[in-house]
């Protein structure tokens, strides 16, 4: 009975929604599952390099999610983590053949962090808790919820690392001459890990501090 009622279900329903927008704020990949930290902190000095990134782990997680979603009927239990990881790594070489053709000196800059979206946890998380038991339209949607999520706190972390790191966005030197000519310096322990890691910190702290919920639910 709950099955016929599932596949009846429309495709933007309520619960649907809510997989879609969750993962920005109440179940954020990286502030509340605590998921992909490491690229957060690798990827991130540059607005440029994280956007990339983003887009990159937006497009394997979809695909990979609708994929293994589709297959999850004839997925042998036993294999079934083998054949996710042949899906992923599949999507992953094709985004970096891609970056290398039209974006070369970006996919230089992101070096194997690209690779490494292979074992990103995120992804490998969300085929086991959403892909392998749902449809292709849900898992779409949990795809897209999920890979935005992760891009939104790596677009925010780039943002400030570069602005006052360097002293630029995207490239662009965006700090007047005027300032240096004043004295003004580029902080460069924004250009460090520890700097990231402090960031991200500070959004847990805002998520938290505007939903009580999530100190509860932790």
């Amino acid at each position: 009975m709950d099955q016929a009622v599932a596949e009846k279900e429309p495709f933007w329903s309520p619960k649907n929604q809510k997989l879609l927008t969750d993962p920005f704020s109440d179940d954020n990949p990286i502030t509340i599952q605590v998921l992909g930290v490491c690229s957060a902190l690798a990827v991130t000095t540059q607005l440029k390099t994280a956007m990339v990134m983003s887009i990159s782990v937006v497009v394997v997680l979809v695909c990979s999610n609708v994929i293994i979603s589709a297959l999850r009927n004839t997925i042998p239990s036993r294999i079934r983590m083998i054949v996710q990881l042949l899906v992923i790594a599949g999507l992953v070489v094709l985004v970096d053949q891609v970056l290398k053709a039209f974006a070369y000196d970006v996919s230089r800059q992101l070096s194997v962090y690209i690779g490494l979206i292979i074992t990103n946890c995120i992804i490998m998380g969300r085929l086991e808790a959403m892909a392998m038991s749902s449809k292709p339209g849900a898992s779409l949607l949990d795809g897209l919820g999920n890979g935005f999520g992760y891009g939104v706190i790596l677009i925010i972390v780039s943002f400030f690392r570069e602005l006052f790191g360097a002293g630029s966005l995207w490239g662009y030197q965006v700090v007047p001459q005027a300032l240096y000519d004043m004295g003004y310096e580029n902080n460069g322990i924004m250009l460090t890990s520890a700097a990231a890691m402090f960031i991200i910190g500070i959004i847990i702290w805002i998520q938290r501090s505007r939903n009580p919920n999530l100190v509860d639910a932790s």
